[in-house]
């Protein structure tokens, strides 16, 4: 039974003072967005209005069959949201459309008046980003044309408007053409369709970023640039390059002045600018010596110290007469990088950072995740302990998203809008533009650290090279610059389904191009299946279970084959069992998410500095409401995926190897941690210590490092099931093929000097596999496979690596089944054959004494004043991948208590979860979740400090629970507290 606990609001007001601004600019500002209740735009084909299309510009002119449009946004979304096509998250919705209905050119259309306010001598006209080509017309006059969705539009329409009266804007939004990928770009590339959202009518086609006027006087400030510099931590120099446009017909002279704070650091510089011209005012501190800071606040990765962020106010006056002025917010850090042993690696203020992120394949899937919302998805990134979001072929264009990855420290890979396939775009040079755009829009953003090109591939002449240029010139060179985001100093990207989480641990968990190793891989994944409550949102209930089509839709199926979905549901089957129901499956799958997105980065860390220089999971979150490839999901409940990730990428972390039972302590921030205690226990399923398990050791964990600290005692001593079983070769030149299974370590076989060389061994019968031993002489294996058989004739690959080394090489994968197991050679490692001392060959894993066939590993890691800096659990089979005794955990009674406190606009609940001593078992996987009294609905997004967690009998926990006061509105708070040994009751 779910525990089910109803709290009452007591509310804590606190006093605030809340300072508005325009981050961007002091200038006069009117959004023509339709956030603004004074603008309604509204929208129609171009091909539906027919002789009706001279009109269009006339004041007074009748909309009244035309669509009310949402700008920001796209076409498609202004029909969604006008009730016009049905939710495009349901079932098969989506793939209902009639494409060729938004496939289309479309005009948009407003009215407005100019605030009374504007009191400059010139008013603008701006526009920051359309998808993908527009013509712009104001009361009648065509005013300009904007190519590709990066660029900016910025129109003197002084003498146009109307001050006094309505002013019509009518734009012209030409929808791509497909194909998309490269010959469109730039533009929304996965818009056609990729393998994990489908594809959007309309291509994402509409006015998609801001819209609006400005007020300024004759001189105004152009991309202003922040760089700085960090010769030591305490020292920082600051240099400023101001771009000035002169509007009149006659040479103007100003005057520049900066605030940079904190620090009231203050400067000014005269400025001369000929009739119609642009001038490019320099600040740097070999002139200005203020522009030196001591003691800066310095900005930092999530995990390596504060995001701290500096304020520069520029005003540029035209005698006392304030002509312009924009405040840009940045931050004092400098990247460097290095390419030792071919691993990338990745500097910031001179500290060696460990990258841990993800990558964001879009924002939203119809590119609805607007403002605030672009706060809550960093937000959680940075609580799942990340420090870096790979912006994958620059699909998230929005200002928003780089602001709040300055605020939470987490840094941005930023890819250009370029995938694999050797294709140009139609026009190079429109590309080109709007790179050039992108780089200047964005390079004030301390949390940019690489530059990409192309995802998976390299651009073509003369595209890299132009790239490389423009980084040079616009940016220069203060970020690194990475043509293919899978090779080239970096591992590959792949495999994007799921794996035993030995598999991380071992040499090497390969990727697809690149280098082999862990190193630094770019894309790394696995299918993350959702919970019921977000499940039953998009799937209708007809379609719920089995597995069928509409699965396949929303890419849990050959949809996603890159995900594999099969070897998904053989993870769920084989190591929980088979499941009853849907709501079953979801909580089965959520234990495969974590124990899987917790060994992809534990395996990483377990090699930090040794190979591994960083990893980022596909994907971090979801654009689309899918069964693939996230951490929370699209509803923002939070999966076992985060969990998973966000208990490994803990800045200071105790984690165990399932391969070699080492527990480390994995240090990634900037700070040496001493005289800590790092304690391990066991526990059986009844939730009992089995002392004999327990160890512990005092350490230190020096910055940036990996500490081994113990092993545990787990038998080791597994059976070689080919031990004196005969075996079989392609060809013997020394020995004979029966030397490799004899026990003999002096006893060798050989082959001919040939690559497709193999031997095999005859187990006898079938067996479960799940490792080999290679012991290689001389002649070694560079690259071969590993296969097993039922009938010596068809092989199934198991293993493959082009890693062969000579002397001992320990094999792990996936169990399987087989009677006959293979080395089949690929590549020589020497001017030999093949020549092996050893084969052996293990199944099962050896049965521990005293230990329940499922018990618990607990890890701790306790600081010198007995605070906890980190604890960690996992769970581990006799039989291995068997966890099946895990539904037979008897039920427990959980105690609860809580308090929920409002803080301004905030809920914060504080609960404790207790597992009574007197419980018959230990309370496995609880998970916690804060719901509406009245319906039941969860209350998203939240953030929390822990969930899935497992207590021991006598344990209790703290959990914490944010929200937005506003999700709850006027209901009651109820909180469901659910362990897995207490399962919901399948519903039919």
């Amino acid at each position: 039974m779910i525990n089910i606990y109803k709290i009452k609001k007591s509310i804590l007001l606190l006093t605030s003072v809340i300072l508005l601004f325009n981050q961007a600019s002091a200038q006069e500002i009117f959004y023509l967005n339709n956030t603004n209740k004074q603008i309604t735009w509204k929208v129609k084909a171009q091909a539906d209005l027919g002789a009706d299309s001279l009109d269009i510009y006339k004041n007074g002119y009748a909309t009244t069959d035309w669509v009310k449009a949402i700008v920001p946004g796209t076409v498609f979304s202004s029909y969604v949201a006008a009730g016009l096509e049905k939710d495009p998250n349901f079932g098969d919705n989506i793939y209902k459309v009639d494409k060729k209905k938004y496939d289309r050119n479309f005009w948009y259309r407003t009215q407005f008046s100019v605030p009374a306010g504007f009191a400059k001598q010139k008013i603008w006209l701006n526009f920051k980003g359309i998808n993908r080509k527009a013509e712009i017309y104001l009361n009648g006059k065509k005013i300009g044309s904007l190519d590709g969705f990066m660029q900016r539009g910025v129109y003197d329409v002084t003498k146009l408007v109307n001050k006094t009266g309505a002013n019509t804007l009518a734009v012209l939004v030409y929808c791509p053409l497909n194909p998309l990928v490269n010959y469109a770009s730039p533009t929304y590339i996965p818009s056609a369709s990729w393998d994990w959202m489908p594809y959007v009518p309309g291509l994402n086609s509409g006015i998609t970023d801001d819209v609006y006027l400005s007020n300024t006087g004759s001189l105004t400030i152009n991309d202003p640039w922040i760089r700085t510099d960090v010769p030591t931590t305490a020292r920082a120099e600051v240099s400023v390059s101001v771009g000035v446009k002169n509007s009149t017909d006659t040479f103007q002279t100003g005057t520049l002045t900066g605030v940079i704070n904190p620090g009231n650091i203050r400067f000014t510089q005269k400025v001369f600018v000929g009739a119609n011209g642009n001038a490019e005012v320099k600040i740097d501190p070999k002139h200005f010596s203020q522009l030196v800071i001591n003691g800066p606040k310095l900005w930092w990765p999530n995990g390596y110290g504060d995001a701290n962020l500096y304020t520069c106010n520029l005003s540029l006056k035209l005698g006392d007469e304030l002509s312009d002025s924009k405040q840009i917010r940045f931050g004092i850090k400098k990247y460097s990088y290095d390419t030792v042993g071919h691993v990338l690696h990745l500097y910031v203020n001179g500290t060696k950072v460990f990258l841990k992120g993800g990558n964001w394949g879009m924002a939203e899937y119809m590119l609805r995740c607007r403002g605030d919302e672009y706060d809550t998805k960093v937000r959680l990134h940075k609580e799942m302990n990340f420090n870096i979001i790979r912006n994958w072929i620059g699909s998230t264009t929005d200002e928003e998203f780089y602001d709040a990855c300055d605020k939470y420290g987490i840094m941005i890979w930023d890819d250009f809008w370029l995938n694999s396939i050797p294709n140009l775009p139609n026009d190079v040079n429109t590309f080109n533009a709007n790179a050039i755009e992108k780089i200047k829009r964005f390079r004030n953003h301390p949390s940019i650290a690489i530059w990409c090109g192309d995802n998976e591939g390299e651009p073509l002449p003369p595209l890299n090279n132009w790239l490389r240029e423009d980084i040079s010139a616009y940016d220069g060179n203060d970020r690194y610059y990475q043509p293919n985001s899978h090779a080239g100093n970096l591992t590959g990207s792949g495999p994007w389904t799921n794996f035993d989480p030995r598999w991380y641990f071992n040499r090497f968990p390969n990727g697809f191009g690149g280098n082999q190793g862990w190193g630094l891989r770019s894309e790394i994944g696995t299918a993350v299946f959702t919970n019921f409550d977000s499940f039953k949102k998009f799937m209708p209930k007809d379609k719920w279970w089995p597995r069928n089509e509409m699965w396949n839709l929303h890419f849990f199926g050959p949809s996603a084959g890159n995900a594999g979905p099969d070897r998904y549901d053989d993870g769920i089957k084989n190591r929980y069992g088979a499941s009853t129901g849907i709501e079953d499956y979801c909580r089965k799958a959520q234990l495969l998410n974590i124990e899987t997105n917790k060994a992809m980065y534990e395996g990483w860390e377990d090699n930090i500095w040794e190979d591994a220089s960083g990893i980022m999971t596909w994907m971090s979150q979801s654009a689309y409401p899918s069964l693939v490839w996230q951490t929370y999901d699209y509803y923002y409940d939070l999966t076992g995926a985060y969990w998973g990730a966000k208990k490994a990428c803990e800045p200071v972390h105790i984690q165990w190897n399932p391969v070699n039972n080492a527990i480390k302590v994995i240090n990634t921030s900037r700070t040496d941690e001493n005289s800590l205690a790092a304690y391990a226990d066991v526990y059986n399923s009844d939730g009992q210590i089995v002392k004999e398990y327990s160890q512990s050791k005092t350490i230190d964990a020096p910055s940036n490092t990996a500490l081994n600290c113990f092993a545990m005692a787990f038998a080791d001593n597994r059976e070689n099931l080919a031990l004196n079983k005969p075996a079989f070769a392609s060809s013997t030149t020394m020995g004979e093929a029966g030397s490799v299974t004899d026990g003999n370590q002096g006893s060798r076989w050989a082959s001919n000097s040939s690559d497709a060389e193999w031997i095999y061994v005859d187990l006898g019968r079938e067996q479960e596999i799940n490792g080999v031993k290679l012991n290689w002489e001389e002649a070694y294996g560079k690259a071969f496979k590993i296969q097993v058989s039922d009938d010596a004739k068809s092989w199934k690959d198991v293993y493959e690596s082009g890693d062969g080394h000579v002397g001992v090489q320990q094999i792990t994968f996936d169990e399987v089944k087989g009677r006959y197991v293979r080395m089949y050679g690929l590549q020589r490692g020497s001017g030999w054959g093949y020549s092996l001392w050893d084969f052996e060959v293990y199944g099962g894993a050896p049965k521990s004494s005293g230990l329940t066939d499922v018990h618990f590993i607990k890890l701790r890691l306790i600081d010198k004043n007995g605070k906890l800096v980190s604890d960690n659990f996992y769970w581990r089979g006799n039989k291995r991948t068997d966890f099946t005794a895990l539904n037979q955990l008897p039920k427990v009674n959980l105690k609860v208590s809580s308090t929920i406190k409002q803080i301004n606009s905030k809920y914060y609940v504080n609960a404790k979860i207790s597992n009574p001593s007197s419980s018959k078992a230990a309370a496995f996987s609880i998970r916690v979740q804060a719901t509406k009294a009245a319906t039941g609905e969860q209350i998203l997004p939240a953030i929390m400090n822990d969930n899935y967690f497992s207590l021991m009998k006598g344990e209790s926990k703290d959990i914490r629970i944010e929200f937005d006061a506003a999700l709850l509105g006027k209901d009651q708070l109820k909180l469901l507290v659910q362990p897995y040994n207490d399962p919901v009751i399948t519903e039919k």
